[in-house]
């Protein structure tokens, strides 16, 4: 179950960071001096790595069925 997961969380991850929707991003907009661009890439990749880590340290009911 977590590998399914993963899977799907990587690909809307990818999608999120394809062309097209950076292209939404890509104005002369500049938050604390960053373009927005930028902001809006580290925060999809900083959410999807914080994500990844809480699936990774979930525990599934399988697993706790088998230790029983």
């Amino acid at each position: 179950m977590k590998q399914q997961r993963a899977i799907a969380i990587t690909i809307f991850l990818v999608c999120l960071l394809n062309f097209p929707l950076l292209s939404l991003f890509n104005k002369a907009v500049f938050i604390f001096g960053m373009p927005l661009v930028y902001v809006y890439v580290f925060c999809v990749w900083t959410i999807g790595i914080i994500i990844i880590a809480i699936i990774a340290e979930s525990k599934n009911v399988e697993d706790i069925q088998e230790h029983e």
